[in-house]
């Protein structure tokens, strides 16, 4: 999630790009704006797993405390939710709750994210060892077995890297509509007009405040751009998204973070070989209608290892949880039940 963002037109990217309203569809620019900073009607399954509390604490790792949030017991096998960019460990809070009875299950928030606190700089390696403190100080160890990581977008290329880079921490990796880049004609293209954007956050250009909650919450979108599929979930998302700040509310993340992050090491852009360093036993979840399958079916590369498990989620953009929530939640608890063998 990011307040102000537009990749380049048919392209996915994950860092935040300023748009001005009337740019992109109203059920794209603003999905929550009509609800006047109501609450949008909800189903039950939603209300009954949200209301299923988390432990919530943190954790220290590399001198920086991360948000955790911990569901079900200490000693049953261990799961590890990862979010994705400029997101926070609730975006897993109506999807963990349901692994609760037979897992113990850890939803973080990466470091300049959610409430984990901020980093003069930001780095693949460092997510890694963020991730391995999580699992630990969380007892995802406990179990008699490693922990499964969960990772979604920006998050599933963590899990990628740490899975390649740390192949004996994880018992299994879970990419939830991961993208790796664009077509190769296309990159230099892209790298040129990123280089040219002037609008992203910096130290000068911090984070916008906005006057109320209702005024933040009719700014908030999704990227990349695509409707919020059920609108009680990016309500539910949002408002934990924001923060109350003099003058009024704020998104969380670190609005320098892309401007400090080390991408040398990100394995989603530099894919040669990535593949043949896959150890762990990886599963690609996707949706039908994401950007990323549009990338692949135009030639993006890919460090998947060949024959890799992937599974669509129909009706789906690239924010499955929002779109589909029990579909994904169906297609883990299938996977986890015969799965790695």
């Amino acid at each position: 999630m990011a307040e102000d963002v537009k990749p380049a037109e048919g392209a996915y990217d994950d860092r935040p790009i300023h748009s001005e309203p009337g740019e992109l569809p109203p059920e794209v620019q603003a999905p929550l704006a009509d609800y006047g900073g109501e609450l949008p009607p909800s189903p039950q399954w939603f209300k009954d797993a949200i209301a299923k509390e988390p432990e919530r604490s943190f954790v220290e790792s590399l001198g920086t405390k991360l948000e955790t949030l911990s569901w079900g017991e200490v000693g049953k096998p261990g799961l590890l939710f990862v979010h994705g960019n400029s997101a926070h460990a609730d975006w897993w809070s109506f999807i963990a709750p349901f692994f609760a009875d037979d897992y113990r299950v850890t939803s973080m928030s990466l470091a300049g994210m959610g409430a984990s606190g901020w980093r003069e700089r930001y780095a693949f390696p460092d997510f890694a060892e963020d991730a391995e403190a999580v699992a630990r100080a969380t007892g995802l160890y406990e179990g008699g077995r490693k922990p499964t990581y969960i990772g979604h977008s920006f998050g599933g290329g963590q899990v990628f890297f740490a899975a390649v880079s740390n192949p004996e921490r994880m018992h299994a990796a879970v990419l939830v509509d991961t993208g790796f880049g664009p077509p190769p004609e296309e990159l230099a293209r892209r790298q040129a007009q990123m280089e040219a954007i002037r609008n992203i956050p910096t130290m000068d250009r911090p984070s916008r405040v906005y006057p109320s909650l209702e005024a933040a919450l009719a700014r908030f979108r999704l990227m990349p751009p695509q409707p919020a599929g059920n609108p009680y979930i990016a309500d539910f998302i949002a408002r934990r998204s924001l923060k109350e700040v003099p003058g009024g509310w704020t998104w969380r993340f670190d609005p320098n973070m892309w401007a400090k992050l080390n991408r040398d090491n990100d394995l989603r852009r530099d894919t040669s070989g990535a593949a043949s360093g896959v150890k762990v036993p990886m599963v690609h979840i996707y949706g039908a209608k994401s950007r990323i399958v549009e990338h692949r079916k135009a030639g993006a590369p890919s460090p998947f290892p060949p024959g890799m498990i992937e599974i669509e989620i129909p009706d789906s953009h690239h924010h499955i949880m929002i779109d589909q929530p029990l579909a994904l939640v169906a297609a883990l608890r299938t996977l986890f039940a015969a799965w790695p063998h």
